[in-house]
Order: C-alpha cells, then sequence, then structure tokens
C-alpha cells in the first residue's frame, strides 16, 4: 500500500510501499468499527444527570387546601409534577453509560478504520514535525500545503510543547500520540498526517504488536 511522503516543510517528496498493513475485502470488519465508535462515544459520557423526583423535591408537605368544596381540582400536595417546581416523572438519574468491547474485535476495527481511509488516500505522512518557536502560522503553512480543506489529525509519537501549542489555535486541526490513535479519530477526521516515526509505531500496532 503506498502512501504520499512530504517533507517538514510541506513540499511533496515521494510515495513509499508499506507492505505490512492488513488488508481487507468486502464487509469484513465494518460491523466491528461500529460497534468500536459507538461504544467509545458511550464511555466518554459521564453519566452525571439527574433530577428529583416528587419524594425528592424539597418541601410539600401540608394538603395545599382542602379535598372538598373550593371548586377547584384536588391536590395532595404542591411537589406534584404537574406544579411548577414539582418533582420531574421519569427523569435522569446517574448511571454508568459504558459498554465493553472485546480486544480482538477493538483491533480488527482499528485494522478496518486505517485500511478504509488508506485506500481513500486520506493518510499521508511528513518526515517530521518541525514548528519553529511554537508559531501557529508556520504550522497552518505546512497542513494548508497538503490539506487545504477540512479537519486534520496530527500524528507523532511524542508530541512536544511547540507542535501542541501551535495546533491549539487551529479550529481544524488535532493532535495525538501514535499510541494514543484510536478507531473512532480515524473515522472522525478528513485526513490524517502522521509523522514517520508515528507510521511505524502504528503500523506495528496494525500487525498486532
Amino acid at each position: 500500500m503506498k502512501f504520499k511522503i512530504y517533507n517538514a516543510d510541506g513540499s511533496f517528496n515521494r510515495e513509499v510501499e508499506y507492505a505490512d498493513i492488513p488488508v481487507f475485502e468486502g464487509d469484513k470488519g465494518v460491523q466491528a468499527v461500529k460497534e468500536v465508535v459507538v461504544a467509545q462515544a458511550a464511555n466518554a459520557r459521564l453519566g452525571t444527570h439527574s433530577t428529583l423526583t416528587r419524594g425528592e423535591v424539597r418541601g410539600g408537605g401540608k394538603k395545599p387546601w382542602k379535598q372538598k368544596g373550593t371548586g377547584r381540582a384536588r391536590q395532595g400536595s404542591t411537589r406534584s409534577p404537574v406544579w411548577t417546581g414539582g418533582g420531574v416523572v421519569f427523569g435522569p438519574k446517574p448511571r454508568d453509560y459504558s459498554k465493553k468491547i472485546n480486544a480482538k474485535v477493538k483491533s480488527l476495527a482499528f485494522q478496518r478504520a486505517f485500511f478504509d481511509r488508506a485506500i481513500a488516500g486520506e493518510i499521508d505522512i511528513i518526515e517530521k514535525l518541525e514548528v519553529p518557536n511554537a508559531k501557529t502560522k508556520a504550522l497552518n503553512g505546512v497542513v494548508t500545503k497538503i490539506a487545504p480543506k477540512g479537519k486534520v489529525l496530527i500524528v507523532d509519537t511524542k508530541l512536544d510543547d511547540a507542535s501542541s501549542r501551535a495546533a491549539r489555535n487551529l479550529a481544524r486541526v488535532a493532535t495525538t500520540e501514535a499510541s494514543n490513535l484510536n478507531t473512532t479519530e480515524l473515522c472522525r477526521y478528513g485526513r490524517i498526517l502522521l509523522t514517520s516515526s508515528a507510521m511505524d509505531a502504528v503500523v506495528s500496532r496494525l500487525k498486532g504488536a
């Protein structure tokens, strides 16, 4: 599988063949990608939302008016759900949304997602990520040469402070380290830009090392 290699300044250099990337045919792994993306989104939910039932709302112990003779509908408490400030019926309560995913399924999903993006020509390699003085303008110039439009994910083996600070001010650019790259990120961004060292680390993960 061939990938385009760019110089540190964003200019095109050459194409390189990577033979160790798993190849897929048909729909193998597609369902795994869906399951992993859904699970990772669910695992990111805090689940801390909470509302009060009528039994938990403060006050309302006294009957607001007598049962008969007022001409009004009978009421037993001002904390009833039909009252303003009353309890909530079937409202959300704290819960755990996390889903468990088998390690083999997670690995298959990562391999399939990477393969699909590579086949589509949406993964490129930059020899080295260099950002002089952590300048956002410098990083933006390099990224724009390689990917003029869309959201871009920059992957390096270890991100330095200069790269992180430079990318922070670019709304369409995000950064991550090769060891943290996951299936959701491979699916979310329009272009994946890996450094040469990050590509070697990812290929090692793809092979199951």
